[in-house]
Formats: structure tokens, C-alpha cells, sequence
């Protein structure tokens, strides 16, 4: 018997309005500032597949809106706003943090660094564990996160509050994760030899010397440390009060169903990994949208020269007037037209080859064929965009993990960086001029990354899903974890769905 088209049509349509309807609950655990601009992409993917979302956010919230057409939100009163959370105070943590490193190699300098940093981390894990204590606390809102029988919990676990909740709830867990609250996540469940695996904050590469793999271990001491000293004690106060001493926040996490890693291996150095990892570095990169009329002109007269563009993301927008003066002459010596997102008073040696903007549409002029270079603080999203686009890059590290990617970067031979506290013009000068001559084959070597970065066989994002909606298909992911967490001298019960 034949079929009808008109009523293969309409069979059809049914199919795909009983799909879209066959979604689950999700929630959502984020942290503020650019690691929430990466977990709104995820939320936004699961949402266009027919999942009913609900974020979890503070009423301080800097970056997570209280209302969204992909998400249902759960706003918790919290009186202190998160240090992270704060312009000003990563304001004030930006100009300490240069101050401390113009006096590196000293070792006033090495330990000033760390008890800076234990003050900043410790300060947040305490605002973090009591913003999980008020949603313990809040009896009618347990229950009706509860009630809702929630299918999966996507959290980022740099800040473990989401790690907690999921516990509580006993819903299977996924992360969206590259850092965890002592350092790189893979150091939590995967093998990390640290002859060949660097540590947060050495800016080592994978190749070290024999005093660089002593100095190696250094450092991964000092995380150890800052773990059990400064970040854990605040959530094991929670796990006692609520779960009993059997239970840390480390073990729960590293019970988690599966790994969102924020990284791939066109940018990370190759290391030992785990099944139930899953690597989406770059799922934030699309192609580029077509500029505004007034940018497309200005980047047009820039003639066979080309753009480059410049900005050190919302965060550290504005580097005091002394450094500013220094980019602003360095770029007026460039035949390149220049696009650099500025905060701040306007440089008085600004060039008529540079304008300032206070947004700009970052990755679509870095999809434009006339854009030569990408200036950048190193952030995460900015140099997979780079990739993502096959523009070289320029770093200007300042803060946490800017070194250790700007590394990574220089040795694919994409990127070079320089040291913002010994910069002068002319060497800035000189760094500018070296990337962008074409025998020095930075721009084929980001077009080598970008070639290798594109070529998978499924897009980061879809990966993302697909991975997410296998966990809430099978009600957890356990097959895919090691119980390596559960060994005796752990001595730690971590009640989870297990999948048989």
C-alpha cells in the first residue's frame, strides 16, 4: 500500500511536537562572570531541545538575570555580594596582583602572591557555604526542589555550591568545569604525573626541566594546601552540619556522573584523562555576524594593513593611565587600524589609526578577514574564539589562569605574551610588529589550530547535549566513573544513583 504525502506530512510533524515535549528537568547550579556567559550557551542548548531549566542564582548576581525566556530562576536573598561578583573589587585585586608581580622572583613576591590569593579564594568559599546554608535552610524551597524530581543537576564546580545541593537532592550530576576550587579538575580524578602535567599558576609547559619539575611539585603543594586550609573548610562545615563527617565536598565531586571539560586538545597539553570526561573546548565558538556600518568602514580603510583588536574582557577593562599611555603609543606606530575596547580616561597619545569603544562585538571581528592580531588578557573564551577564527594573539596575562593559557598558547606557536609590569613602548612595539610579520608563521600556526579545532566529528555544543541527555536517559553515568574515590582511606559514603 502507498504512503500519502499528506499524511506522511502530518506523521511527521506529530513525531517532532512528541519530541519536543519529551524533555526533562535540569538544574542549574552556575557561577557569575565569564563562567556563566559559558553556562548560558549550555542552558540555551537544552532549552532548544524542549528541557525545562531552572537556575539557581544569588540575589547579588552580577551576570545571571533573573529572567529569561530559557530559564525559570530561583533567586536566593544574599546580603554580601561574592568578591567575584564585585567590580570593584576585582578592581582593587587587579592592581594588587600587578603590584605583587613586578616584584616577582623575589620571595617576598612568591609568598605574597599565595596569601593574596588564599584571601581572595577563602573570603568567597565562606560567602559560597553560607549561600548554600540558606538554601538548606529554607524548608519550603527544599521541598519543592524536591518535589519537582529533578532529572539532572548541571553545576560548575569552581565554587561547590551546586556540588552540595546535588548531594542533597540525589540527582545525578554533571559539571561544566575546567577549574575546581584547588585548581586544574583534572587533578581531582585523573592521573597527573607532574613531570609532564603542569601545575596552576608555574606557567610551565609540558616540557620541563628537571628544577622545573621540582618546582613543579612545589606548586602542586601549595594547592594541596590551599585545598585543605582555605577552600575545603567552609564546605566540610556544611557537610558535617547536614550529612555527617563521613562526607567531603571533594568526594562528591569526584562522584559526579560526568566532566564537561572547558578545553580541548588543540589548546591543552596531552595528559592521562578518565572515561567519563568529556572535552567541549570551544563550544562557545559560531561563525561571525556581519559589523555595524560605521565598524565595517572603519575596518575597510584599514587597506591591505588589516585590524587588530584589543580588550582585556569586563572584568579588567582599564589598566591605569601609565600602561594605557604605553598601548596607545605602540599602536600609533602601526600602519594597522586598531579596535580596542577601553575603559578609562582616552590616552593622550592615542593615534588616528586607533578608536576606542566601550563594547565591542568581539567575535565577529574576529571572524573578519581583515583582522590580523587579538590583543588579549588570555581569557579562556577569547583565545578558543581566536582559534575558533584562526587569529593570532598577542597576551597580556593579569590574573589566575591568563599565564598559564597564554603558555599554552606560545607553544603552538600561535601567541606570544608579554609582562605587563617590565612593558615599555618599544618592546611592546616590538612584540606587535613580530607577530604580525608573516615570516614568523604565527598566523599559519593559529591557522593549523583552528584547522585541527574544527575538525571533529560532532560540534562541542551538540557533544555537550548529547552527553548530558545520555546521563538523564540512564539516570546517572556510574559505569563511565572510577570508584577509585570510595577506597578505604577515603572513608567517605557518598550516597549516589548508581546505574547498574
Amino acid at each position: 500500500m502507498g504512503s500519502h504525502p499528506g499524511l506522511m506530512f502530518i506523521l511527521l510533524v506529530l513525531a517532532a511536537l512528541s519530541s519536543s515535549c519529551d524533555g526533562g528537568k535540569v538544574l542549574v547550579y552556575p557561577v557569575d562572570g565569564s563562567h556563566w556567559l559559558n553556562m548560558k550557551i549550555l542552558v540555551e542548548a537544552l532549552h532548544s531541545r524542549g528541557h525545562e531549566i531552572t537556575v539557581i542564582r544569588s540575589s547579588t548576581s552580577w551576570y545571571v538575570s533573573e529572567s529569561s525566556p530559557h530559564y525559570t530562576s530561583i533567586t536566593i536573598t544574599q546580603e554580601k555580594a561574592q568578591n567575584l561578583e564585585s567590580q570593584d573589587f576585582m578592581s582593587s585585586f587587579l592592581k594588587k596582583s600587578i603590584e605583587i608581580r613586578s616584584k616577582r622572583g623575589t620571595p617576598w613576591a612568591f609568598f605574597e602572591f599565595y596569601r593574596h590569593l588564599f584571601n581572595m579564594v577563602g573570603d568567597n568559599q565562606k560567602d559560597v557555604a553560607q549561600l548554600v546554608i540558606a538554601i538548606f535552610e529554607n524548608k519550603p524551597l527544599m521541598k519543592e526542589l524536591m518535589d519537582n524530581k529533578y532529572e539532572l543537576l548541571l553545576a560548575d564546580p569552581a565554587f561547590p555550591g551546586g556540588v552540595l545541593l546535588a548531594h542533597y537532592l540525589k540527582v545525578p550530576m554533571v559539571f561544566n568545569v575546567r577549574w575546581i576550587f584547588n585548581g586544574d579538575a583534572h587533578f581531582a580524578i585523573a592521573p597527573s604525573p607532574l613531570s609532564y602535567v603542569p601545575q596552576l599558576f608555574s606557567d610551565y609547559s609540558d616540557k620541563m626541566d628537571f628544577f622545573q619539575r621540582l618546582n613543579n611539585i612545589i606548586y602542586h603543594g601549595i594547592l594541596v594546601y590551599m585545598h585543605h586550609f582555605v577552600s575545603n573548610p567552609p564546605y566540610q562545615a556544611v557537610c558535617d552540619r547536614y550529612f555527617g563527617p563521613d562526607v567531603s565536598v571533594m568526594s562528591l565531586m569526584q562522584g559526579a556522573d560526568l566532566w564537561l571539560m572547558r578545553t580541548d586538545f588543540t589548546f591543552e597539553f596531552p595528559r592521562p584523562t578518565m572515561p567519563n570526561v568529556v572535552y567541549i573546548g570551544g563550544f562557545q565558538g559560531k561563525p561571525s555576524k556581519p559589523l555595524s556600518p560605521e565598524l565595517e568602514e572603519f575596518v575597510q580603510s584599514s587597506g591591505e594593513h588589516g585590524v587588530i583588536i584589543m580588550t582585556l574582557g569586563t572584568l579588567l577593562g582599564d589598566l591605569g593611565p601609565e600602561i594605557s599611555e604605553m598601548f596607545a603609543s605602540a599602536f600609533a606606530k602601526l600602519p594597522q587600524k586598531v579596535i580596542w575596547r577601553h575603559i578609562g580616561a582616552r590616552p593622550v597619545t592615542l593615534g588616528s589609526n586607533t578608536i576606542l569603544v566601550e563594547w565591542m562585538p568581539q567575535n565577529d571581528l574576529l571572524g573578519h578577514p581583515k583582522t590580523k592580531l587579538f590583543v588579549t588578557h588570555g581569557g579562556t573564551n577569547g583565545l578558543y574564539e581566536a582559534i575558533y577564527h584562526g587569529v593570532p594573539v598577542l597576551g597580556i596575562p593579569l590574573i589566575f589562569d591568563q599565564f598559564d593559557n597564554m603558555v599554552r598558547m606560545k607553544a603552538r606557536g600561535a601567541a606570544e605574551y608579554v609582562e605587563v609590569t617590565t612593558l615599555d613602548t618599544e618592546t611592546l612595539t616590538k612584540a606587535l610588529k613580530n607577530i604580525l610579520d608573516p615570516e614568523n608563521h604565527y598566523k599559519l600556526n593559529m591557522h593549523k589550530l583552528s584547522e585541527l579545532h574544527h575538525d571533529k566529528p560532532m560540534k562541542p555544543t551538540d557533544s555537550a547535549v548529547f552527553w548530558m541527555e545520555y546521563v538523564m536517559r540512564h539516570k546517572g553515568a556510574a559505569h563511565l566513573r572510577t570508584e577509585s574515590y570510595k577506597l578505604p582511606c577515603h572513608s567517605t559514603k557518598v550516597g549516589k544513583i548508581e546505574t547498574p
